[in-house]
């Protein structure tokens, strides 16, 4: 079975792997950490010029016309230098959407502005629970004289301060399936947002929403069927996300491996001791194990077959593999690894807002369970 990359594959993640370490050092993932606005507008200009953000999109709409799974090539590429900037967000969470479930004309509108960098957009769904579930929608809308009005408070908004749309999920019925997905614009009337301190120091934010009023026209797909959306995206977020880990990891391992290389001790290389060993090779093994899995998964989801199970698997053993990884990594370094100076805390830190990011592992062996019966 061949599991290597195409020559256009290849390409993308060489000419990424160069970009991204030559424009995203660990001296701008420190600055953005204290950055009001979270991401650099010239770094974000670049990143758009490259075509990076149309990659899984077709190119009526200014996209690559490429697929998922180039793009899974990019978010690790992201991911291992820790880029702050708003890829995953702007695509997967913002254009998304609106390219599997809007009309024809929202597509149209919005993803060339996406795609082009005119526009960010992002996510709203997570509310006081933090659960992925219709029942944790609680934030309402009603519709009025082709008119939606909307209350109600979104947790964990990524990048809301730069967003200039907001997709928010609301509920638009009685039943527990009965969500929908809006596209409201940041200016709109009624939106005020409020920034969370994280341990990855990120992005997000408190979205209140007192009577957003949004005509019917930026209702995505049709009333009360927006959950199919949902499930579909976070699938895909998943997986995303999980290949940002992979990323990490492996910059996390190779830099590990390094420092048990130069750093001596009674008058030898660490790397030379057998615990050294075993733990440099258990911290390669989960992150070449990890790659398998999730690329399995992106696979399926860019062939459009059923990944449910895939998706689970990958991003329940990533969240777990990674996490170990940067664990172990810290064993390795010893006390300094804890500095705040030293840079694994900057992956380890991330690691654990990656792990329970779009369902942590638990999550996703719960539905694994459900799809074998259990």
């Amino acid at each position: 079975m061949d599991l290597s990359l195409n020559e256009t594959q290849q390409m993308l993640r060489n000419t990424a792997k160069d970009f991204f370490a030559s424009e995203c050092p660990e001296t701008h993932v420190r600055e953005m950490e204290t950055d009001n606005e979270g991401y650099n507008k010239q770094l974000w200009e670049k990143i758009v010029n490259q075509g990076w953000l149309g990659v899984p999109f077709p190119e009526k709409y200014g996209g690559f016309g490429l697929s998922f799974l180039e793009f899974c090539i990019l978010l690790e590429e992201a991911g291992r230098v820790l880029l702050p900037e708003p890829l995953f967000e702007a695509v997967l969470l913002g254009g998304m959407p609106i390219f599997v479930s809007g009309n024809e004309k929202q597509k149209e509108e919005l993803l060339p502005k996406i795609i082009s960098g005119e526009s960010i957009a992002t996510l709203a769904f997570y509310e006081e629970d933090d659960l992925i579930s219709p029942l944790s929608v609680q934030t309402n809308a009603t519709l009025n004289n082709n008119v939606y009005n909307l209350n109600g408070v979104k947790m964990f908004v990524p990048n809301a301060n730069i967003a200039d749309l907001v997709l928010v999920t609301a509920r638009t019925g009685n039943n527990e399936g009965d969500i929908s997905l809006f596209i409201i614009p940041s200016t709109t009337e009624g939106i005020t947002i409020s920034p969370l301190s994280t341990i990855s120091s990120d992005k997000q934010f408190v979205i209140n929403l007192d009577n957003v009023q949004i005509p019917s026209s930026n209702l995505i797909g049709t009333e009360n069927n927006a959950w199919k959306t949902i499930e579909t995206i976070f699938e895909m977020a998943a997986v995303g996300k999980s290949c940002e880990m992979l990323g990490a990891g492996e910059k996390v391992l190779d830099g590990t491996v390094e420092y048990a290389k130069t750093r001596t001790q009674f008058g030898r290389p660490i790397g030379t001791f057998g615990e050294i060993q075993r733990h440099c090779s258990e911290m390669a093994t989960l992150v070449e194990g990890t790659r398998f899995v999730i690329y399995e998964a992106a696979w399926k989801l860019s062939n459009n077959q059923d990944a449910s199970r895939e998706v689970s698997m990958a991003k329940s053993w990533t969240s777990d593999s990674h996490t170990k990884v940067c664990s172990i990594a810290h064993q390795v370094h010893g006390g300094i690894g804890f500095t705040k100076e030293h840079w694994i805390q900057l992956y380890s830190r991330r690691a654990k807002a990656a792990e329970i990011a779009y369902g942590d592992a638990n999550f996703h062996r719960n539905k694994l369970a459900n799809m074998l019966e259990l």
